[in-house]
């Protein structure tokens, strides 16, 4: 969400939509000419981009050594003290949670899918309406900041809030839309619609424009309500993107339901250790992982120098990055689940004793609470390529992949926590500043640079040691005793991988 439109050593990050400073905070290079990056954007000229409140690695509180050294101390000792400690599985799913009353029916559904939809038809009147220019126009800001970063704060609190807030859902049933069973392909579409999201947002040439966000979310909105008439309301479960997003967002959260539908407090693993593997679920968390790391190293130097200087031009060049960051994530992380897979099977997996994780969909619904996963077919429970492979117990390349999907759920919440914090605090403001007409300055300082850090690597470093104890319980249940801590050597791998990737792409901004 933030460019890097000219390399300045005292640069002062200003906002990527509009220009406008937005912290001050020093730094140091050479200065370059400004480069106009939102074309077709009038008085857009910027020198300088949203460093998510940091302008160099210098802002951090702790050196770069001490925060590696840091983060893999904690990666080892938890593994470590899983190895020794944890030797069966302890996590329950959808069977977890102790029940809690909380203010939910029909009333509450229905305010909920009513500010929802008040929402959509407010930003769509500022696309069509308002002028284009994202400095008097909040429909930017409102789906970049408010919808796409305020869903990550909202779902770890409250579930998969997008369920209820969404106005396609809304539409659909207004219009007489009923349930027609499990809808087909999986993840698959909503890895897709996560894809183009970020291309918009990150490579597209002018993402804050009202035409590209108005042409877009129509030509989405009339894709998913086309398909939804033909395969049913639970096609929103798994094929749209913001839905999912906010689905294994919450599955994070303390409040959720269990198999039998009551609402529950439980620990967010419990929740993680609920989803079920299903086709496209690996592909989802691929891209949410490659996506935003695309969007962390895109600010570096050398990257702004290629897209403006590159031969392809500067859509193709950040087109063919955006996929290869997403398939460099994909590849590593199937090539250490393929890894784990080996060592499972020489062990003789026990599949007999390994159930699928058969837990209820987390969320705040009532009638919800039967529809999407609570009702997902043996198809879903487990999908075909699982079946071939021995089911819970599979350990082959894609078996493996999905059965170990959850534990990068946690990994990609770090990164979205770490590189949208700044953001939704700053800019939120200006998008309400903007949405409401207010005679405000938007306060650069609410949160300092060394709180934000903070923030930002130990969202990193905790979505990790989640990732390494999702993994470990599940390499216990799947695995016999002699081959459960082998099997998870590629997995540790795979997050100290992650790590650094990470780390790097923080201190690099």
């Amino acid at each position: 969400m933030t460019r890097l439109l000219a390399h300045t050593a005292a640069r002062s990050p200003v906002h990527a939509l509009t220009g406008h400073d937005v912290i001050g905070i020093p730094s140091h290079a050479v200065v370059r000419p400004p480069v106009r990056l939102l074309t077709g954007l009038p008085g857009h000229d910027v020198t300088g981009v949203l460093a998510h409140g940091l302008g160099s690695r210098h802002d951090l509180p702790i050196p770069l050594f001490y925060a590696f050294a840091g983060a893999f101390a904690a990666l080892f000792v938890s593994f470590l003290g899983l190895a020794l400690l944890w030797a069966d599985s302890r996590f329950r799913g959808g069977a977890a949670g102790r029940p809690v009353r909380l203010p939910e029916g029909a009333r509450i559904r229905w305010t909920l899918r009513v500010i929802g939809l008040a929402g959509a038809v407010f930003t769509a009147a500022w696309m069509l309406l308002g002028p284009d220019d994202p400095g008097r126009n909040p429909a930017a800001h409102l789906v970049y900041v408010i919808l796409w970063t305020g869903l990550i704060p909202a779902s770890l609190l409250f579930g998969p809030v997008w369920r209820l807030l969404n106005p396609l859902r809304t539409i659909h049933l207004l219009l007489g839309g009923r349930d027609r069973g499990p809808a087909p392909f999986g993840y698959r579409p909503a890895a897709l619609g996560l894809t183009a999201f970020a291309w918009m947002e990150l490579v597209s040439p002018a993402p804050a424009s009202t035409t590209t966000l108005a042409v877009f979310l129509t030509l989405y909105g009339a894709a998913h309500l086309a398909a939804a008439f033909r395969y049913g309301t639970r096609w929103f479960d798994r094929a749209d993107a913001f839905e999912v997003y906010s689905a294994l967002i919450g599955r994070l959260s303390p409040l959720g339901r269990r198999d039998d539908g009551r609402l529950v407090l439980r620990n967010p693993l419990d929740g993680l250790d609920a989803l079920r593997p299903a086709p496209g679920l690996v592909t989802v968390v691929c891209v949410l992982l490659g996506t935003t790391g695309y969007d962390g190293f895109s600010d570096s130097p050398w990257w702004v120098e290629l897209l403006q200087t590159g031969p392809l031009g500067r859509t193709v060049t950040g087109t063919l990055g955006l996929f290869a960051a997403i398939g460099l994530v994909a590849a590593l992380y199937r090539a250490c689940t393929a890894a784990a897979g080996l060592i499972g099977r020489a062990g003789r997996v026990r599949a007999a004793a390994v159930p699928v994780p058969s837990g209820g969909a987390t969320g705040m619904s009532g009638e919800d609470r039967a529809s999407g996963e609570d009702r997902a077919s043996g198809e879903d429970r487990m999908s075909g390529g699982d079946r071939a492979s021995g089911g819970a117990g599979a350990t082959g390349g894609r078996g493996t992949a999905r059965l170990f999907a959850h534990s990068l759920v946690p990994v990609a919440v770090g990164y979205l926590i770490a590189h949208y914090f700044s953001l939704l605090v700053i800019e939120g403001q200006r998008a309400v500043v903007l949405s409401l007409g207010l005679d405000r300055t938007v306060d650069p300082d609410v949160v300092g640079p060394g709180a934000i850090a903070s923030v930002q690597v130990l969202a990193i470093v905790a979505g990790h040691v989640l990732g390494v104890v999702a993994a470990h319980d599940r390499s216990v249940r799947l695995f016999p005793p002699e081959k459960a801590v082998a099997g998870q050597i590629p997995l540790l791998v795979l997050m100290v991988c992650y790590t650094i990737g990470g780390l790097i792409l923080l201190f690099a901004a």
